[in-house]
């Protein structure tokens, strides 16, 4: 189904469904992809406002998503089930419920968790401010250098309370901003995780255990709070205010950067980007060699190379999921919320 008067509104597929069964796996980007060219508007084909976005609709496997022609604008309905299988009547326009933050009722979530899973539950940047004054890790109990899972271990600088935990890193590579001429603007660190620690003991030299060690703990290892970031399962958006950036980093050191790659960009809430902020790749024009008469300077046009699903967000940078690429995406490549 395709060429209605409605379709050139919300650009939907030539071949979107009449009606979807949702299975199991699937995303809500993922059916919004089968009924519009651009994933990003499934606010407006469910007609949510801007408060709605923020609580997403429950949708099971099982149910039955309905492209609904009959008004001026195209928009979904939902066919739900009930517990033994049985679908209601006529569709029915789906209502916002409590946001829920683990998805352990087979709910279908807005993106692949499998592909962001590990990065809700690990530190992934430090601020140069923020590292300065982290906690540090100073001895143990003996001369060894090397501290595993069990060992006891002292830190300086903690503040907290007995029975904290934290999460024990070593600084990794700096992020350095490409928007700056001389790259020399360091927006922070990468984080290597290496595991958690329990506090026994608040005091100037504190107390320690070390409960899991991912790789070997030293002296001058740092220290952040532990905080596990839950995912929201926010309905994909575009930021409220136009954002132009650029790709900083890809996680675990890739150069060409693929579906469901984590990238880093260089723009994070201060520039107006939350959660579910939906950004687009380019990759960046290349100069024309001009012949003898041409005008000097032309470059070739920009080439959209994907879609970009922010899931964790810094006040400076933000950590997106790459979503339906074209082709590799790269360091330097625009992120911007224009088309």
């Amino acid at each position: 189904m395709a060429g209605t008067a409605h379709a050139d509104t919300l650009d939907l597929q030539k071949d979107a469904p009449e009606r979807y069964v949702v299975v199991k796996g699937d995303t809500l980007w993922g059916i919004s992809g089968k009924f519009l060219k651009q994933p990003w508007r499934w606010p407006e084909i469910w007609q949510l406002n801007k408060d709605e976005i923020k609580n997403p609709h429950w949708i099971y496997p099982g149910d039955v998503v309905v492209l609904d022609l009959s008004g001026k604008v195209p928009r979904l309905k939902l066919l739900k089930s009930d517990k033994n299988g049985n679908r209601q009547s006529g569709p029915l326009k789906l209502s916002p419920q409590v946001r829920v933050e683990e998805f352990t009722n087979g709910a279908i979530a807005s993106i692949p968790l499998d592909a962001i899973q590990p990065f809700l539950k690990r530190p992934l940047l430090i601020e140069p401010a923020e590292l300065a004054k982290a906690p540090r890790i100073a001895a143990g109990p003996d001369a060894r250098q090397i501290y595993a899972a069990g060992d006891r271990i002292y830190a300086l600088n903690l503040s907290g309370k007995d029975g904290d935990v934290w999460q024990v890193f070593r600084p990794g590579k700096p992020l350095y901003d490409p928007a700056d001429p001389e790259h020399k603007a360091v927006m922070g660190y990468e984080v290597n995780y290496l595991g958690d620690v329990r506090v026994v003991k608040v005091d100037e030299v504190s107390t320690l255990n070390v409960v899991t060690a991912k790789e070997e703990i030293q002296p001058g290892d740092r220290l952040l709070r532990y905080d596990e970031i839950p995912f929201v399962n926010y309905v994909p958006h575009l930021p409220e205010r136009g954002v132009k950036g650029l790709v900083v980093s890809a996680y675990d050191g890739l150069t060409d950067f693929g579906p469901y790659s984590t990238v880093v960009v260089n723009r994070g809430s201060l520039d107006g980007l939350d959660i579910g902020s939906v950004l687009f790749t380019y990759k960046q024009g290349r100069p024309i060699k001009a012949e003898e008469g041409e005008k000097q300077g032309l470059m070739t046009p920009p080439e959209k190379n994907g879609n970009l699903f922010i899931y964790r967000v810094f006040p400076n940078v933000a950590y997106g999921l790459l979503l339906d690429s074209t082709q590799p995406v790269n360091v330097g490549d625009a992120a911007q919320s224009m088309q």
